[in-house]
């Protein structure tokens, strides 16, 4: 059996401030020590291939200072990493967080990474053990979004790809608990699926959160997998989930713990209204018209995010609306990022979109921006005419609130997570993702009337995204981290 290490932290600290005769601070004003786990990195490092095209062995530890944003690394695109860098800055401001330090898979990043008060370590996985550990998420990832079941998942869990996954959870386990052993953590943030694994293997009674961010739906999972999911969701004392929805699925699946819905956010500072000369030339670029009318989806190249909806969409209202185009924004993920996973999803799908779009003789009005800065992302907000997320399935989708922030309509999922929010005709138009004819209807409702309907969906919306803004996400999760580190 192994042993459990005893709470330490916030207690401990407290223990040794009164044994020195010194004043120990209220709970709510004891700034915590924070330890936060995702896949994804914070920054992708490009790395410095060899003649034989091998990426040489990044340095131990670097300073981000002394490096070049665009050259040596790039923020990771993704809501995840969106979403907790900012609550990390703005809780370690207002200084409810002390210390920081995120831990993720980044085989080509240095082991560590000084970025200011934030700590990154970053975790290396061989590339011949990726492979399994990517299949294993793949078919994670497939299943809850609704897709046929692959062959052989039903024994996942048995599987030997599954062994390389749980190695990769227990490898940034071992990390955690090292640094556990230095920084005294009150408190683990533990983010998504692909670490679901870590709560059990950390072997700490210390407070244990874990943020569920894809869909949740009981129907969608094999049963054969209930076992060995709820054993690692129930070793967390908080499970986070999105909507009012997966809530009580999660309670129906068998989770005992206590569950809580908070919204995903973004940073409304984060996102700016560009001159309009930015804005000519970024458009002309992408090889847009002044006159061109542009429906816009965010998202990256990946089949369930549904870009080939609006393209057929497209297709049907062509003859009506001469002047619209389709802009495509997105690349991969870092599953498929030359410096993550190295899966070649987005090539793919990227291809069989030009094919369909060609095959229904709209090429020409269907353009793709591929990976975009924050700065190249405000002008394709502020270009567009309406916004669409086509998902057939969606965790959330926080492009929905990206639109709001511009003040644009959006039209959305029925099946996306952020469906909840939206009031149709008020402040969003809802869809079938599977039926074009519908999002076809949509758009066209829109475009008719962009000076009414359009405007009003637009300005409603900017009154919505208040509910999924940092300041409400501060709140609302340093409220939680209070309670679960102090027992309440």
């Amino acid at each position: 059996m192994v042993a459990l290490v005893p709470p330490s932290g916030r207690a401990a600290r407290s223990d040794r401030r009164r044994g020195r005769g010194l004043p120990v601070p209220a709970p709510d004003a004891d700034p915590l020590d924070v330890c936060v786990n995702t896949q994804t990195p914070l920054l992708q490092f490009t790395g410095v291939a060899t003649a034989e095209g091998v990426p040489t062995r990044p340095p131990e530890t670097a300073r981000l200072s002394d490096l070049e944003e665009g050259v040596d690394y790039r923020f990771s695109p993704g809501g995840v990493t969106r979403m907790v860098y900012p609550l990390l800055k703005r809780l370690h401001t207002d200084r409810r967080v002390r210390s920081m330090h995120w831990v993720a898979l980044n085989p080509l990043a240095p082991e560590t990474v000084f970025a200011d008060d934030l700590v990154l370590h970053n975790v290396r996985v061989a590339p011949e053990r990726l492979a399994a550990y990517g299949n294993v998420k793949e078919t994670i990832w497939g299943t809850v979004h609704g897709l046929r079941h692959p062959e052989g998942s039903d024994d996942l869990f048995w599987s030997d790809d599954f062994s390389e996954y749980a190695y990769y959870n227990r490898l940034t386990a071992e990390k955690m608990r090292t640094l556990d052993a230095d920084e005294d953590f009150d408190l683990f943030y533990v983010h998504d699926f692909q670490q679901m694994a870590i709560g059990e293997m950390l072997h700490t009674l210390k407070p244990k959160l874990f943020r569920w961010h894809i869909p949740f739906d009981v129907a969608d999972l094999p049963e054969s997998w209930r076992p060995a999911m709820t054993n690692y969701l129930n070793s967390y004392d908080t499970v986070i989930v999105s909507t009012d929805r997966y809530l009580g699925q999660l309670k129906e699946f068998g989770y005992t713990g206590r569950a809580v819905k908070l919204y995903p956010y973004v940073d409304p500072s984060d996102y700016t209204t560009p001159p309009p000369e930015e804005v000519r030339a970024t458009s002309a670029r992408w090889g847009l018209a002044p006159e061109d009318v542009v429906a816009l989806v965010v998202a990256r190249m990946d089949p369930m995010k549904g870009q080939d909806r609006v393209v057929r969409a497209l297709a049907r209202l062509a003859p009506d609306h001469p002047q619209l185009r389709l802009l495509l924004v997105g690349n991969g993920s870092f599953s498929n990022a030359k410096g993550g996973l190295g899966l070649s999803k987005a090539d793919r799908w990227r291809a069989s979109l030009e094919s369909l779009a060609q095959e229904l003789g709209i090429a020409d009005r269907v353009r793709f921006t591929g990976h975009v800065t924050q700065r190249e992302l405000d002008v394709a907000y502020e270009r567009s005419a309406l916004t669409v997320l086509p998902s057939p399935r969606e965790g959330f989708g926080l492009v929905v609130v990206e639109s709001w922030l511009h003040g644009k309509p959006t039209i959305v999922s029925r099946r996306a997570g952020v469906a909840e929010l939206v009031r149709p005709r008020r402040n969003g138009l809802l869809v079938d993702p599977d039926e074009d004819d519908d999002i076809a209807a949509k758009m066209d409702l829109v475009l008719a009337d962009p000076e009414g309907l359009g405007a009003r969906l637009g300005s409603a919306g900017r009154r919505t995204a208040d509910a999924c803004t940092i300041d409400a996400a501060a709140q609302a999760e340093s409220l939680l981290f209070g309670e679960v580190v102090n027992g309440g």
